[in-house]
């Protein structure tokens, strides 16, 4: 999948009013609270990760499905280039209110999370693909492209490493 290159100047350009310069559209919210709860299902069930690092790596490594961004972080670079990087990879994002609210959505106790990203949502899949169609709807209002879910990639075929041990021991007799 070929990278798109975005201008950091006009992408983040006009940021919804009140908001940080990093959120590029106000997120309703309900569809925030869907956000928490997704997470939340999905770490129960399937698996996320939690922290910049973590989303960053998740996200260049094509293994993201949905990232949140929280938008109480200071200082604000620490998640600034968390939507530019989902944009150029594919990857929906959605931004929620509160870094502890995440934190804890996310199951951590007594501190807060300034990013996270669902790598697999498990029982969550549908809600996760309700969001994101909840999220596409959001961005198409606020002038912005939609984001499609990443689709599953196949697995290469794997090798018949059995027949092969078999094959190596008849001819070692």
């Amino acid at each position: 999948m070929a990278t798109v290159s975005i201008d950091p100047k006009t992408f983040y350009a006009n940021p919804p009013q009140g908001k940080p310069f990093y959120v590029r559209f106000a997120v309703p919210q309900e569809i925030a609270e869907k956000a928490y709860e997704v997470l939340s299902a999905a770490r129960e069930t399937g698996k996320i990760k939690k922290g910049t690092n973590e989303v960053t790596k998740a996200v260049e490594r094509g293994l993201a499905k949905l990232v949140l961004i929280a938008e109480d972080v200071d200082p604000p670079e620490i998640v600034a280039h968390l939507p530019i990087l989902c944009e150029e990879k594919g990857v929906p994002y959605v931004y929620v209110p509160s870094k502890e609210r995440l934190g804890k959505a996310a199951g951590l106790q007594n501190t807060s999370a300034a990013s996270a990203v669902i790598i697999d949502p498990g029982q969550a899949a549908a809600e996760l693909e309700n969001l994101v169609k909840q999220i596409n709807d959001v961005r198409v209002k606020a002038g912005l492209n939609p984001i499609q879910l990443p689709q599953p990639q196949a697995a290469p075929p794997a090798e018949k490493a059995p027949a092969k041990r078999a094959a190596r021991k008849g001819e070692s007799k």
